[in-house]
């Protein structure tokens, strides 16, 4: 695993009515700080990387759907240098992923219909100057291919 990056694995409670799950709660071991809380989705198919941030931590969790999760470890001076992770998450693995700054990942939906992705940064976001730096999906910077892996 990545250096600096977390997975909890999180609970979903069941009755007749629905399901709850908690995502972060701030007693949580890897609780930092808040920022605020956004949604984003892609539809089936659709990529969103690389992107990474010099100061947010991002806290990841796919409320529905399926979103293949790629992390890439671009930091010189890491132990995990030049590591990549894959992690499938969503309504049949609920995880919360905790990306750390400098770490640039990215996701692609794998399933049948758009996914939701609800992230809890530790920073707010700026408008005047976004800590957001953006990296081209199929850029040779990153050797990764996000082409579907069958077999």
């Amino acid at each position: 695993m990545i250096q600096g990056v977390k997975v909890k694995k999180l609970k979903v409670i069941l009755d007749e009515r629905g399901r709850l799950m908690e995502m972060l709660r701030n007693d949580d071991e890897l609780f930092i700080k808040f920022g605020q809380v956004y949604l984003t989705t892609a539809y089936p198919g659709v990529i969103k990387a690389w992107h990474y941030h010099k100061i947010q931590t991002d806290h990841f969790v796919v409320v529905h759907g399926m979103m293949k999760i790629v992390l890439y470890d671009g930091r010189k001076d890491s132990p995990t240098f030049g590591q990549i992770d894959e992690y499938f998450a969503g309504v049949h693995n609920p995880v919360l992923i905790q990306i750390p700054p400098m770490v640039m990942h990215g996701f692609k939906c794998i399933s049948e219909h758009e996914a939701i992705v609800i992230n809890c940064p530790t920073e707010l976001y700026n408008y005047e100057s976004p800590d957001e730096y953006r990296i081209d999906p199929r850029s040779s910077e990153i050797s990764y291919n996000w082409d579907r892996k069958d077999g």
